[in-house]
């Protein structure tokens, strides 16, 4: 079991930077892979960024290619996107979601925990 609680965001205008940290407890945070997803209203939840269980190995949505950045410390159980160059398009509820089996792709299905998330929100 692992508890995720993520923080950072906030209002910012667009072209500025937010940082997103994502605290994780529990045991065995480096035996996941670790995952940012983002929702905005009334649409569905879609994948931002992954990365593996090393932090060697990390995935990018295409639209944010460039932007933003996914890192981990597993020594203080945290995991942080660094999003930059900010568009209104970026608006959503940003959420954590950690991935028992290690392999952080993609999709909302292969991961097991989730944060309540944060909101980001992105003005023109």
């Amino acid at each position: 079991q692992v508890q995720l609680v993520e923080s950072g965001g906030g209002l910012v205008q667009a072209g500025g930077s937010l940082r997103l940290s994502c605290a994780a407890s529990g045991r065995s945070f480096s035996s996941y892979a670790m995952g940012w997803f983002r929702q905005a209203p009334g649409k569905e939840r879609e994948f931002v960024a992954a990365i593996g269980r090393s932090g060697r190995r990390t995935y990018d949505q295409e639209s944010v290619k460039g932007r933003f950045t996914i890192s981990r410390d597993n020594a203080k159980n945290t995991v942080t996107l660094q999003m930059n160059s900010l568009k209104p398009e970026d608006t959503a509820v940003y959420y954590c979601a950690a991935d028992r089996g290690g392999v952080g792709l993609g999709s909302a299905s292969l991961y097991d925990y989730w944060g309540q998330g944060t909101q980001v929100t992105v003005s023109s």
